[in-house]
């Protein structure tokens, strides 16, 4: 009998020791959860970047030693603070229109005061002021005159208009780009734009803006599709989505949310927007149909059904991986240090090799990464194994190792080919002014308004990654793309071949 009371002693010890090691890690995770909302609360909310490259970040988070590569990192490394970097005086344009307002002396002045010589100018002091002329409303009048032949009074001829973006609407193809331009680029909303036509004597609701956009979006549809079209081509491409409220969807609640992919390609700078109900697996299947190279992503799983279906090698993002570890820096500071220091350092290191191949070509930059890059994701998979099994699974740290672990196979595959990026920062680059949109304009009233959206996003951050300016390319656009009738006239008002600088190479 003792013996088995003993037994049942010791599964009662066992039992209480385990609920006591549950209760101990789920409070563990309460205060890093509130720890970690006070952070995000009254914290900074960015981190510090590195001047040289937007992918580079500037900490001093070494545990692991790393050889200091430039005279600013061996100033830092021994304790120096870093030389002040001098802000660029403001330079106005050479190319800007100049108007000289002349300043003389009164002819009276012209007279020496001692012997009564006129003066002679030797010189002249210049100063230069940028001005601004205000928004000027004006109307275009397309006036088409009639014929009639004298004789036999039955042959009338009447001059022919160029169509329009939007036929008889009094809307010219530059007040649609501006509009188009200050909501989309600017991230002014359309009621606040209603304000600024009324100021300059113009009655200009929103709904009619609206109505406007949601048509020259559908107007460059076929330009859309070429853009998508040549993106299928690269040998590699950037995605990401981001939610979108939209309130008059069939069938659904006005508060569900939607979802904005973006597709980024480099070779040839383009981006795609597409609007889309879900976030699940079939959207990116429907983008990414026939394209055969390597998409960059994040961690969600939605995109892996579209890389296996279509043999697509999938790369991870070492940002976001880095990312995780920085939220266990800031949530926990100095108190509990050397956390998250080591991984840190490693993938410091991964940039630093990174920012010195960036303008080699694809061959030496692959070389130079199996050679330097190699060594550090082993000593990194080494820590990953030591750490995995000892961390608590739901804390930051837990889940910065977890993701870590997981995509281990797709963080490392831009060891295969030089081309290959090492994150996804292009892609959250180019989403980034849809969501400085959003926070200004909040929703779209209907699917066919965030699918013109989706367009007019799509043709003016192409614009800008080929060298354009977007307030113009869109005028180009809605003046000359109602008058292509041929796929060549078409292609013709592509960003690429308005900018022939942009073309890529071989292109």
């Amino acid at each position: 009998m003792p013996i088995i009371e003993d037994v049942e002693h010791d599964q009662e010890l066992q039992k209480l020791q385990a609920t006591i090691h549950t209760q101990r890690q789920y409070i563990l995770e309460l205060e890093e959860y509130i720890r970690n909302g006070r952070r995000k609360l009254f914290g900074p909310s960015s981190e510090k970047l590195v001047d040289l490259h937007p992918s580079l970040f500037n900490e001093a988070e070494a545990e692991t030693p790393v050889e200091p590569e430039t005279k600013a990192d061996e100033a830092a490394a021994e304790g120096a603070p870093e030389p002040r970097k001098r802000r660029r005086a403001f330079r106005i344009p050479p190319e800007l229109p100049r108007v000289e307002i002349i300043h003389d002396l009164l002819e009276a002045e012209k007279v020496c005061p001692h012997d009564g010589a006129a003066l002679k100018r030797i010189d002249s002091e210049i100063h230069e002021q940028l001005d601004i002329i205000p928004a000027r409303v004006q109307v275009l009048r397309h006036v088409r005159h009639t014929y009639a032949c004298p004789c036999c009074q039955r042959y009338v001829a009447t001059a022919t208009k160029p169509k329009q973006p939007i036929e008889k609407a009094m809307a010219s193809p530059r007040l649609l780009a501006t509009i188009a331009i200050q909501k989309y680029e600017d991230g002014l909303p359309l009621y606040r734009q209603s304000k600024g036509f009324a100021r300059l004597g113009v009655e200009l609701d929103r709904t009619t803006q609206a109505n406007w956009m949601v048509k020259v979006g559908e107007l460059v549809q076929p330009l859309i599709n070429l853009i998508h079209e040549r993106m299928l081509e690269e040998p590699f491409l950037h995605m990401d989505e981001t939610r979108v409220q939209v309130l008059k969807e069939p069938g659904r609640k006005a508060q569900t949310q939607s979802y904005m992919w973006v597709l980024r390609s480099m070779m040839q700078p383009a981006v795609l927007y597409h609007y889309a109900p879900t976030r699940g697996a079939s959207i990116p299947m429907q983008i990414l149909e026939g394209f055969e190279g390597a998409l960059v992503v994040d961690g969600y799983e939605g995109y892996a059904p579209v890389c296996e279906k279509e043999s697509i090698t999938r790369l991870g993002c070492w940002a976001h991986a880095r990312r995780k570890f920085v939220d266990v820096q800031k949530t926990y500071g100095k108190e509990q240090t050397g956390k998250a220091d080591e991984p840190l350092a490693h993938i410091q290191a991964l940039y630093r090799i990174e920012e010195e191949a960036r303008d080699k070509p694809p061959d030496e930059r692959l070389a130079l990464r199996r050679e330097r890059a190699g060594p550090i994701l082993q000593r990194l998979r080494q820590w990953i194994d030591e750490h995995k099994d000892r961390v608590v699974p739901k804390t930051l740290l837990g889940k910065a190792v977890h993701y870590l672990d997981h995509q281990w196979p797709h963080l490392v595959r831009y060891l295969e080919d030089g081309r290959w990026p090492i994150d996804n920062n292009p892609a959250e680059n180019a989403i980034r002014p849809f969501v400085i949109g959003r926070k200004n304009w909040l929703f779209s009233a209907t699917p066919k308004g965030a699918d013109a959206s989706a367009n007019l996003y799509s043709l003016i951050e192409t614009a800008k990654a080929n060298g354009l300016e977007p307030s113009v390319y869109l005028a180009t656009v809605f003046t000359e793309l109602p008058q292509a009738d041929t796929l060549e006239a078409i292609e013709a008002l592509l960003p690429w071949n308005l900018n022939p600088r942009a073309q890529r190479p071989g292109a």
